[in-house]
């Protein structure tokens, strides 16, 4: 029998390209979606009806209970990563479906956070931009981040990374987060503050939490309230730990510095949004994972996933909770 197995939201068009999809021999047959779209659940049973194995990026195509009700043939669920809180765990479990994940480089959120934060204030896309347009000379007036302060809201395993290289970068590192300890922040190196002195006194505000019903919408007007006018917030974690239309009024009334956004409440970001018309605003189109080295650790594993099923013998099972 042959098995179907269809590839989600491959927006680069390289899963074919970054690993040996012979292992999976003949009997196999692949199906690429890499047009990236806000696909509804209707359009995710469309496209996934008669696979009996789907590989999902990330978060970028939920599967909540509906779509895995509406698709009877699916057997395997493979995301990157090690978790993906898009997933109804408890209806795959009900259906028998076997969920598996892959393994991930773990580090390059880091590099895009602190490349919104050089955007912000040295602007270095925009004049390479002016450069190669023939524009005049030097426009702008830059600001150095060594001795600013940052505000790094969660001390996590990329939290933690990210205060090593604002230190890195001579800055004052204070953090905060709900379960944070002055132990955890003294192990890390860096000083233990409220949520109210660390948005009152950080010059850079970076997002490293995981979503859950705690974090959602955890940053809202009262926070842009407390911050310097001339103050930065970046998240490269998740759009809705962040009250967004109270962000877009924080901006719109240059009541903070600006913002560094990698990741926002819908994905791909509609081309009317507020955000793309702000000239306060650095946007990235949610690349925090999107790394070489993390591909190349997905694509493999993925293989080596759907091999394993095959087999009898699965690989890197997510339980259910």
């Amino acid at each position: 029998m042959t098995v179907r197995v269809a590839i989600l939201d491959d927006y680069q068009n390289v899963a074919l390209k970054l690993a040996d999809w012979s292992k999976l021999g003949k009997d196999v047959e692949i199906k690429v979606y890499s047009e990236a779209v806000r696909r509804t659940p209707e359009d995710t049973i469309r496209d996934c009806r008669g696979f009996q194995v789907v590989s999902m990026m990330r978060e970028r195509t939920p599967f909540p209970r509906k779509v895995i009700e509406a698709l009877p043939d699916l057997k395997l669920l493979i995301t990157t990563g090690a978790r993906n809180a898009s997933i109804d765990m408890t209806a795959c479990a009900e259906r028998g479906i076997v969920v598996c994940g892959t393994s991930s480089f773990g580090n390059p959120t880091t590099g895009i956070a602190f490349g919104l934060m050089l955007e912000l204030t040295r602007r270095i896309g925009w004049e390479n931009a002016r450069m190669k347009a023939g524009e005049k000379w030097q426009l702008t007036l830059g600001m150095d981040i060594e001795g600013k302060t940052l505000g790094v809201l969660g001390l996590g395993k990329l939290g933690a990374r990210a205060a090593g290289v604002g230190k890195a970068f001579g800055m004052k590192v204070i953090a905060w987060s709900q379960n944070l300890t002055p132990e955890k922040c003294k192990e890390v190196g860096v000083e233990y503050v409220s949520k109210e002195d660390l948005f009152r006194n950080a010059d850079f505000i970076s997002i490293h939490l995981q979503l859950s019903d705690r974090t959602r919408g955890l940053v809202t007007a009262n926070e842009f309230g407390l911050m310097k006018k001339t103050a930065y917030l970046v998240n490269t974690s998740r759009g809705p730990i962040v009250d967004e239309k109270a962000l877009i009024a924080a901006l719109n009334d240059k009541r903070i510095g600006g913002a560094g956004l990698d990741v926002f409440n819908v994905e791909p970001l509609p081309t009317d949004h507020p955000f793309r018309r702000m000239d306060n605003v650095v946007l990235t189109p949610h690349l925090g994972y999107v790394s070489q080295q993390n591909y190349a650790g997905y694509y493999p594993d993925i293989v080596d996933d759907i091999r394993g099923w095959m087999d009898g013998k699965p690989v890197r099972v997510i339980p259910a909770k």
